[in-house]
């Protein structure tokens, strides 16, 4: 068994509180996506989740002690599944527990299919100031084949109104399925750059043990291209994108100024975050560096359990070793454009990187190193994975 959390008292800050960033994960989907590993079930009604997100998130705030909040993020599954009074309910208790400051993102996942001006109004009144648009793609053939339940006209509808109700939209799209071709994605970003939302996140396709496209790969039926036509897709969005205005601060996500994802930099950049819901991951570090890890009970009754015997939704929670922060550190920090301090790399790992391996990545143009820090080149970018197992001695 991994050891329990410490005592509210040992994690909360004593002063100038480290940031904060909220997730709350609503586990729902009216169907499940072929392609998804999320922690997603069937939908149902549900009328004790919200109560045991509500006292998981004042666990929480026993755990960390004031913090300033930055972000909550409603992810899923579905989130858009619920109506806004259980969205307003739970950032009202956000910000009971914690505060909530002005102008804070608070972001929440939708699909185009759930569209409805109404109640988007009604997430505007609740507080959302970000929609995360599930598009993956205008084209009908290829929407079926991904499991989704929308199609591409409902798609650009639901992005245009989205803009026209939010202030910050992000639209998702997935490209490198199985036959794709490069005019076939260059037209996919055209008719998304026609409509221009103020932030884009593209993903490769990535066929995830478990799901069914993996069971499918596994039966000899190709979901998804080869690495070298996805490496071909990956710098056709992004000369795509960036001749459009969109900066590629992150290997899968490009923005406007202004624009770029709060929430999730808080991962990227190392920042401390609670995670709640089913199967929720959260990050909290204590006055005396200690930081944990901790993921909460997968399946919803289980969480639900957990909550009311125990006053709290993690399954586990575990001290992370030098190594392992330190890794998390470069395996995070080289997604976004500016890259990693080596000050706190070696702060992290208790030593340096070892000249002998960092020196030849630099030197072959997968890194860029300016001052203290280092960050991937758009070579570096491409074989990202490998990158980090090289500088990291995996």
């Amino acid at each position: 068994m991994l050891p329990d959390a410490p005592r509210p008292d040992v994690l909360a800050a004593k002063s100038a509180p480290a940031p904060l960033a909220i997730y709350i994960h609503w586990p729902y989907c009216t169907r499940i996506c072929p392609y998804c590993d999320f922690n997603v079930f069937k939908r149902r009604k549900d009328d004790a989740l919200i109560p045991a997100i509500k006292a998981d998130l004042a666990n929480w705030r026993e755990m960390s002690g004031p913090r300033e909040i930055v972000s909550i993020h409603f992810g899923g599954g579905t989130p858009s599944l619920l109506p806004a009074r259980d969205i307003a309910a739970l950032i009202e208790t956000v910000g009971a527990l914690w505060g909530l400051p002005k102008g804070t993102e608070i972001a929440l996942e939708a699909n185009p299919g759930d569209a409805d001006s109404a109640l988007w109004q009604d997430y505007i009144a609740a507080g959302v100031t970000r929609l995360s648009l599930g598009l993956q793609s205008f084209d009908d053939e290829i929407l079926t084949r991904l499991g989704r339940d929308h199609s591409g006209a409902q798609g650009a509808a639901a992005l245009e109104l989205a803009m026209s109700i939010f202030p910050s939209v992000s639209a998702d799209m997935i490209y490198g399925h199985s036959g794709q071709s490069r005019a076939h994605l260059a037209g996919e970003l055209t008719r998304l750059l026609a409509i221009s939302p103020p932030h884009i996140s593209a993903y490769q396709l990535t066929i995830e043990r478990g799901t069914a496209f993996a069971a499918a790969e596994a039966r000899g039926q190709a979901r998804a291209v080869g690495p070298d036509m996805s490496a071909e897709f990956y710098d056709l969005t992004n000369t795509q994108l960036g001749a459009s205005g969109y900066n590629a601060y992150e290997v899968s996500n490009h923005a406007k100024a202004g624009h770029r994802s709060v929430h999730n930099l808080a991962y990227w950049q190392g920042h401390d975050y609670a995670g709640v819901g089913p199967g929720g991951h959260g990050r909290l570090t204590a006055d005396s560096g200690v930081r944990r890890a901790f993921i909460a009970e997968k399946k919803p009754q289980d969480y639900i359990a957990a909550v009311s015997a125990k006053g709290r939704g993690f399954l586990e929670s575990e001290i992370l070793c030098a190594a392992d922060r330190a890794a998390e550190y470069v395996l995070m920090g080289l997604r976004i454009t500016e890259g990693i301090s080596r000050a706190q790399y070696k702060a992290l790992a208790g030593q340096d990187f070892d000249p002998a391996v960092l020196d030849p990545l630099i030197d072959m143009g997968l890194l860029v190193q300016k001052g203290e820090r280092i960050s991937a080149a758009p070579d570096g970018r491409r074989v990202l994975n490998t990158l980090c197992a090289k500088l990291l001695g995996a």
